[in-house]
Order: structure tokens, then sequence, then C-alpha cells
């Protein structure tokens, strides 16, 4: 799955890709009941659940285990986004791909090379320089 902003001008941002088992949201608009922000896609086949916030809570009091398992992923989701932001700040694009590619070998395989670059918040043409300059004959 990716989830992507799309802005006024129509260009995507590529917020996240949810590899397999994973989960993605808008969490800031599930949580705050809101339209959402980010359009989500699937891109390979998928099986998608939809979960509405009355009956998160309601699964929370009936379930209490779900709350720390939610808890868990929570956590989990900001310590990788918390991650990636002090790496866009403190790294190269070039040391970034690599980490990338490393982290998600198969989502590098399977989307395209402007949706890696709008992740990574480089343009198409500069993320092809970097991976011309890193192929090693």
């Amino acid at each position: 799955m990716r989830a992507f902003y799309l802005d006024v001008s129509g260009r995507e941002s590529t917020i996240m890709f949810a590899v397999k088992d994973w989960w993605v949201t808008d969490m800031y608009c599930f949580v705050n009941i809101l339209p959402a922000m980010l359009t989500i896609e699937a891109i390979e086949e998928s099986t998608v659940y939809q979960l509405k916030k009355n009956d998160l809570e309601k699964l929370y009091q009936t379930v209490p285990q779900f709350e720390r398992f939610f808890r868990i992923l929570m956590q989990n989701a900001y310590i990788r986004e918390q991650l990636r932001v002090v790496q866009n700040l403190s790294m190269t694009a070039e040391e970034r791909y690599d980490i990338f590619v490393k982290k998600y070998p198969e989502v590098a395989n399977k989307v395209k090379q402007k949706q890696i670059a709008s992740y990574l918040g480089i343009t198409a043409e500069f993320l092809s320089m970097i991976k011309r300059k890193s192929w090693k004959p």
C-alpha cells in the first residue's frame, strides 16, 4: 500500500509505504473524524479491512488487549516516522535512498521511481542520478 498527499497543483507526495502485514491510515483525520487528507492505494493485490473510530473504541472497551495491541502499533509507527524526519534532516539523499532500498527492497522493486523520489523528498530526475552514480558494473 502507499499513502500519499495530493496538493492543489496535482503533485503527489508519498507519505508512507506499507509492506505485507502492515497497516496504513490517515491517522490525524481518523482520530479527529475528518475527511481524509491522504489517499491510500494498493500497489499490489491486497486485502483491506476498514475500522470506524466508534467501532475501534468499542473494541478497546470489550477487548482490552486490543488497546495494548494498537498502542504498540502506534508507538512503532511514531518511532518509524520520527526516525524518518531525523534522517531527512541529517542525511544526504543518497544515504536516505540506500537506507530505503535496504529496509524496503520489495517496495523499491514494485513502485514507480517518482513514488520513491517523492517519499525521499527529491525529484525523480535526481533519484535517477543517484542510482546511476551508485550502479557498479
